[in-house]
């Protein structure tokens, strides 16, 4: 087939690597513009999938909007049969959306119709969901509101959302090429009415630790915002990362037992943390400036002693 592929972070690059390997022919990728970056921050650096695609010999394009004519009359020119889109980020108007002979198809991160939006997987974690997966969409003008090609599912438990966004972005990958092997093998199924929830953007605010809440929410706190923009609390006016951490099961010093009723205080001498209900231990912290170690690293060097009140 003649692709058109849009898309533009990492989770984007394993389905266009896929469709270039099964001998399809990629004719554009879509990406957003290349941002500030590098490292003072104003060098232009290019998205992932616009260095893959670079690197595959495809043409890159980044417009800033689809909407006017001169853009769509170019992204029709291309006489594609198919748009493939993983996480392009930018709303595609109904003339794009029709231009390919079989329209464009969306690799979204959720069970549809659970989790429509822009952070879906971020979401199904702090929801404590048993299971997300990634659905073949057939795109139409509402959000993520396309009757369902293709799905396929995977356990959430004990995932972080980085590494449960390879594991989607590679089943989305090898799911992609089945579907386009034979498009009449994955008729359009119309999304159920029941279920429907979005997934709003993520906003840095919520990843300050809420210790009011039980030990098992903030670990899914945690899991979720690792690796971005990552759990932290505050102490002595920085911020610090917890990047992973346990919920602990039992008590043998009778710590916990003494501040049952409050949460963000500092039991015994190891940093377990109290919660609205139990408590956790970090294992791997980050403090500003400095790169991801292990929680007893850090004490070493910068001491939380029991009965200080975190943030």
């Amino acid at each position: 087939m003649r692709i058109i592929f849009m898309g533009t972070p990492d989770f984007a690059v394993p389905a266009l690597q896929a469709l270039v390997d099964a001998g399809h022919e990629v004719v554009a990728a879509y990406s957003q513009p290349p941002r500030p970056g590098g490292r003072r921050g104003r060098e232009l650096t290019p998205g992932p999938v616009h260095k893959r695609a670079e690197e595959l010999g495809i043409e890159v394009r980044h417009p800033l909007s689809l909407k006017g004519e001169d853009e769509k009359a170019a992204f029709a020119a291309l006489n594609a049969d198919v748009a493939v889109v993983a996480a392009y980020g930018l709303l595609l108007p109904r003339a794009v959306l029709e231009a390919p002979t079989h329209g464009c198809l969306n690799l979204h991160g959720s069970i549809l119709p659970r989790w429509r939006g822009a952070a879906p997987i971020q979401r199904a974690i702090l929801a404590g969901d048993e299971q997300t997966g990634v659905d073949i969409m057939q795109m139409e003008t509402g959000l993520d509101t396309g009757p369902v090609r293709a799905s396929v599912r995977t356990p959430v438990a004990g995932k972080t959302a980085g590494e449960l966004t390879v594991e989607l972005a590679a089943l989305g990958a090898e799911l992609i090429v089945r579907v386009l092997a034979d498009l009449t093998a994955f008729p359009p199924v119309t999304q159920p009415e029941e279920g429907l929830t979005y997934a709003r953007k993520i906003e840095k605010a919520e990843a300050k630790l809420d210790f009011t809440a039980g030990a098992q929410q903030v670990l899914r706190q945690i899991l979720a915002f690792n690796p971005a923009p990552g759990a932290f609390f505050e102490l002595q006016g920085e911020r610090i990362k917890i990047l992973a951490a346990n919920i602990l099961t039992d008590d043998p010093e009778g710590k916990i037992a003494d501040f049952p009723t409050i949460p963000g205080i500092v039991i015994g001498d190891q940093l377990a943390i109290g919660c609205g209900t139990g408590a956790i231990r970090p294992t791997v912290v980050q403090r500003a400036g400095k790169p991801a170690m292990p929680m007893w690293d850090m004490l070493r060097g910068f001491p939380i002693r029991e009965g200080t009140q975190l943030s």
